[in-house]
């Protein structure tokens, strides 16, 4: 009997190790099913006012070009210029023999005097019998023969002075010099060479670099949206940057100096839908010659609340739309579908789907989904640009 009461007892002790042992399975098996907070790291957004800029592409062109043409005939006496330097305004770039010219002049000095001369005996004439008319000692018939001699050598003397004026032109003409400053080209013709007033063909071109023209291309479509995000609101102007024009060469270097957008034109090119817009650029070291291609970067104007967001936090979903995970209030990872105006450095210009004070997760994005609990940490921004310039 006393063993089998042992018996019991030791039974009931086993069923209940098993039965408590039984309750320390389940109550682990439900701690690891309930979901951990998976530590991101998240930058808080913040608006900021930023100014927009376009990058437009364009061509060099002179800022000023003269096509040298002689204004009288004759054969070249001298060139007085070497071929691709600088010349002067008003500098003599070729001798036209002056000959003829100059006896011309003299031919037109001696009709002046000559008509001066005239001029003096009719009017003394007509001065005398003016004064005899009034005595009746001539008749009003030779008054009028006098006075309309006098005028008649005034008329002779005025047209003789102006074929003197015109031979003292064809003599300047005579000496071709340069009407702007700017680098020379290489010459047409040569000492002997016959020339033609007003021929077709120019005996050299100058052409003025410094300054220097842009003129950038932007289509007429984008023109109309940013006169509309203008005027309203969306973009405001400021004075002191609006103009400004930042220059990019072709080898994809930075031009050293600023230049300044002058005007747009007002009518658009039907077969490309595009205006021209230009801009002028200081050229003291003459990098810039016309014909070149370079990229220019004009302001559009200042968003005041612009949110900017690390591009490492955006993705594209399976429609290919823009993106992001965002922390909520209560620790839960929310997606947003974002729309993106353009990328700004290592940062996309969001425009909508994100706002000032959301925590969007830059780390820890392929551990994670929507819906998931996770504990944030603040992430440096500053330095988080740096790693995406790096990148």
């Amino acid at each position: 009997m006393q063993f089998y009461r042992f018996g019991l007892l030791i039974l009931s002790a086993i069923v209940g190790s098993v039965v408590l042992t039984g309750c320390d399975v389940v109550a682990e098996q439900a701690t690891s099913s309930a979901p951990q907070a998976t530590p991101v790291g998240v930058v808080t957004l913040k608006s900021q006012a930023l100014t927009l800029k376009k990058e437009l592409p364009g061509r060099v062109n002179a800022f000023q070009i003269a096509e040298i043409r002689p204004q009288v005939s004759g054969i070249v006496q001298s060139r007085l210029f070497v071929e691709g330097k600088q010349v002067e305004q008003g500098q003599a770039l070729y001798q036209i023999n002056p000959a003829v010219f100059e006896a011309e002049l003299a031919a037109s000095e001696a009709a002046v005097a000559r008509a001066e001369a005239s001029i003096a005996s009719s009017k003394a004439k007509a001065a005398r019998f003016s004064e005899l008319l009034k005595i009746k000692a001539v008749s009003q018939q030779d008054f009028d023969e006098a006075d309309a001699a006098y005028k008649q050598a005034r008329a002779e003397l005025l047209t003789a002075k102006a074929q003197l004026q015109s031979a003292k032109i064809n003599l300047d003409y005579s000496h071709v010099s340069s009407p702007i400053s700017g680098q020379i080209s290489k010459s047409s013709v040569t000492v002997g060479a016959l020339v033609s007033a007003n021929q077709a063909t120019a005996l050299a071109t100058v052409t003025q670099l410094d300054p220097i023209y842009i003129d950038l291309t932007q289509s007429s479509n984008e023109l109309t949206q940013r006169k509309k995000a203008l005027a309203s609101g969306l973009l405001t102007v400021d004075p002191a940057t609006q103009t400004d024009v930042e220059l990019i060469m072709e080898d994809g270097s930075i031009y050293p100096h600023k230049g300044t957008l002058q005007f747009s034109e007002v009518t658009v090119n039907p077969s490309t839908g595009s205006v021209i817009l230009r801009a002028e650029f200081p050229n003291p070291e003459k990098l810039l010659l016309p014909g070149m291609y370079a990229r220019a970067s004009i302001v559009e104007g200042v968003k005041a609340d612009a949110i900017l967001v690390p591009q490492r936090g955006v993705s594209r979903n399976s429609k290919g739309e823009p993106t992001a995970l965002v922390v909520s209030a209560k620790s839960i990872v929310e997606s947003r579908v974002l729309k993106i105006d353009r990328s700004v450095g290592a940062n996309w210009l969001v425009i909508d789907g994100l706002k000032a004070g959301d925590r969007l997760i830059v780390e820890g994005l392929q551990k994670i989904r929507s819906g998931a609990p996770v504990t944030a940490t603040e992430v440096d921004s500053s330095a988080l640009s740096s790693t995406n310039k790096a990148q």
